[in-house]
C-alpha cells in the first residue's frame, strides 16, 4: 500500500502481539487453582487457604495474573536503572518468585523462611515452578499463524522480542507460530527501545531500517522503532496497550484496530489475496 512500500522485513512483537497472555495465564491459574481444591481436598490444604481459594472468582483470578505480570515489568524497570542491562534469564527466574509473593498475600500459599511453599498450601514449589512457566506455552492469537503464512509471501517474518533467546524459540516452537527467524533482545546485548536492538536486527538480516517495519501492540515499542526509520504497524490488542497517553501521539503509520482480523487484516491491507479461513 502507499503508506508502506518497499517492505523487505517484517518484526514482530510476541508477548500480547502475536501469542495472547492476559487470558492464558488467568486459565491456568484458575484451572490449577481448581485441580488443587479438588485432587487435595480436605487432608492438605489448611481450612483458611482452602476457605480462600474456594471463594476466589475468575475475576480475581484474572486481576492476580495482571499484577503478576506487572510485577515482571517492575523488576526490569529496576534492573535497567541500577545496571543500564536486563538479565532476562533472571526475569524469568523472578516471575516465580513473584507468584510466590502474591499468592502469599492473599492467604494462598504459606511460605517458610527460604521462600518455600510450606505445608497446608494451595500450591507446592513443583506446581509453583509449572505456573511460572506459564509464558513459555502461551497460545497465539486465532489470526497470527494464517495472517503469518500469507504474509511470508510478502516479506521476511521476524519475532523481535525483550526476553532471552531459549525462552522465545521454545515458545515459538511450541505455538507453532510461522517466523522465519526469532530474535530477542539478549542477542544485541540490549533491550527495546534501545536503537541496538532494532537497528542490530535489521543489520543482520541485511536489510536498511526504511525497508522494515516493526508490528506490535504496544506503542512504546512502535515509538522505539519509529526513531530508527522502521515504518511502524499498530495492532491494538484487547487489555495489551500499556501506554495508552501515546496514542494521541503520531506514531503508528498504520493502524488494526481491536475488532478487525489481526495478521489477517494485516496481509489484506498489504494487497495479499487472502480468500475464506
Amino acid at each position: 500500500m502507499a503508506s508502506l512500500p518497499h517492505l523487505r522485513l517484517l518484526f514482530f512483537d510476541v508477548f500480547g502481539t502475536s501469542v495472547v497472555q492476559r487470558e492464558p495465564v488467568a486459565d491456568e491459574l484458575w484451572l490449577a487453582a481448581k485441580d488443587a481444591l479438588d485432587e487435595q481436598g480436605l487432608s492438605l490444604i489448611d481450612s483458611e487457604v482452602r476457605t480462600k481459594a474456594t471463594q476466589m472468582t475468575y475475576e480475581q483470578w484474572f486481576e492476580l495474573g495482571g499484577k503478576w505480570n506487572e510485577s515482571k515489568d517492575d523488576f526490569i524497570r529496576e534492573s535497567k536503572a541500577k545496571h543500564g542491562s536486563v538479565d532476562w534469564r533472571e526475569v524469568d527466574l523472578r516471575r516465580i518468585e513473584s507468584l510466590r509473593t502474591l499468592l502469599a498475600g492473599r492467604g494462598l500459599i504459606k511460605l517458610n523462611k527460604k521462600g518455600q511453599a510450606e505445608k497446608g498450601s494451595l500450591f507446592y514449589d513443583v506446581q509453583l515452578d509449572h505456573l511460572g512457566r506459564v509464558w513459555h506455552r502461551l497460545p497465539p492469537w486465532p489470526d497470527t499463524c494464517r495472517g503469518l503464512s500469507l504474509l511470508n509471501s510478502k516479506a521476511t517474518m521476524v519475532a523481535l522480542r525483550n526476553t532471552y533467546n531459549d525462552l522465545l524459540q521454545s515458545l515459538v516452537a511450541h505455538s507453532k507460530i510461522p517466523f522465519t527467524h526469532v530474535f530477542s533482545a539478549d542477542m544485541f546485548d540490549s533491550f527495546k527501545p534501545n536503537p541496538k536492538v532494532y537497528l542490530g536486527a535489521s543489520e543482520r538480516l541485511g536489510v536498511r531500517p526504511d525497508e522494515s517495519a516493526l508490528v506490535a501492540a504496544h506503542l512504546g515499542d512502535l515509538q522505539g522503532a519509529k526513531a530508527c526509520r522502521f515504518r511502524t504497524i499498530y495492532l491494538n490488542r484487547p487489555l495489551e496497550e500499556k501506554n495508552p497517553e501515546l496514542q494521541h501521539e503520531d506514531i503508528a503509520d498504520l493502524v488494526i484496530e481491536e475488532h478487525e482480523e489481526g495478521f489477517i487484516t494485516l496481509a489484506k491491507l498489504l494487497g495479499l489475496a487472502v480468500g475464506s479461513s
